[in-house]
């Protein structure tokens, strides 16, 4: 019955902390992505996010592409990628402010530059 560390945080608590994104927030998130054990809670809780995003009555876009150019900037090189595949996996607006995001901060050609 022993979870083990990397069930906290779930997915519900980090989309909340996605929502809000106060700088306390971000200091959590950013502690989040350090440990690579997290990746999964970190992506379940930003797909939840964006799901929850797209379900709302009002939808944010300028909010949802700085949280893009955000996770551009702070994410590692790890997560670029999987980021990308996470705005492109709906043709929904709020998937698609989340890309714009990432795309105009060039996370995922730093993490991986040209030859």
């Amino acid at each position: 019955m022993n979870a083990g560390p990397a069930s906290f945080p779930d997915r519900d608590t980090v989309a909340e902390k996605l929502g809000a994104f106060a700088e306390a927030d971000q200091s959590f998130l950013r502690l989040l992505m350090e440990n690579p054990e997290q990746d999964e809670r970190l992506m379940d809780g930003l797909y939840r996010h964006l799901d929850l995003a797209s379900e709302a009555k009002f939808l944010n876009s300028l909010k949802l592409e700085k949280l893009g150019q955000w996770f551009g900037n702070t994410a590692p090189a790890r997560l670029q990628m999987r980021l990308m595949e996470a705005g492109r996996s709906s043709q929904h607006a709020a998937y698609q402010a989340f890309k714009a995001g990432l795309s105009k901060a060039g996370g995922l050609d730093r993490a991986f530059p040209k030859a």
